[in-house]
């Protein structure tokens, strides 16, 4: 014969015939279901700026890897991008959105040298990184920026910028 039995939010029915058993449990109350959704893919990165204090140089270095969660997308994407003769820009974080702003800072820069007839310096290039990411602060390039350069005096520099 065919038993029943019923518990707060859970039935339970059994038969003895087919033995099946069929659960059912309701959500608990106050508990939501909530999704997400995000534009931005973390595409990975690691890059890093040294300026030996007083040196006439500075070391940037990038890895080539593009990964997606677990898997590597590409091992051969460079994350550094010359915009000057003495100012170059690493990026990690969101490959399409590092590729459009180091796009974005090269037009900015050739904007520039055309209309002052010289090369943008590297403390004039961080302001108009700087610049350009406030400019999307509501919907800001999923970019880590590391900038590099030499100053007007010579000397090495570099700057660091977060995605927000």
């Amino acid at each position: 014969a065919p038993s029943s039995h019923s518990c707060e939010g859970e039935s339970i029915h059994a038969s003895t015939a087919t033995m099946s058993i069929l659960l059912k449990a309701t959500p608990k109350e106050g508990v939501k279901e909530q999704r997400q959704w995000s534009p931005y893919i973390d595409n990975g990165g690691t890059v890093l700026g040294v300026a030996p204090p007083g040196a006439d140089f500075v070391v940037l270095a990038g890895d080539t890897r593009m990964s997606y969660g677990y898997s590597i997308a590409s091992r051969n994407v460079t994350k550094i991008v010359k915009l000057t003769e003495k100012c170059v820009l690493a990026s990690a974080g969101m490959q399409a959105e590092r590729h459009t702003l180091h796009k974005v800072l090269s037009a900015k820069a050739t904007m520039f040298e055309n209309t002052h007839h010289k090369k943008m310096s590297a403390p004039s290039m961080a302001q108009c990184l700087s610049n350009t990411l406030y400019y999307k602060r509501f919907f800001p390039y999923y970019t880590f920026n590391v900038l590099a350069g030499l100053d007007e005096k010579g000397l090495g520099a570099v700057w660091g910028y977060d995605a927000i």
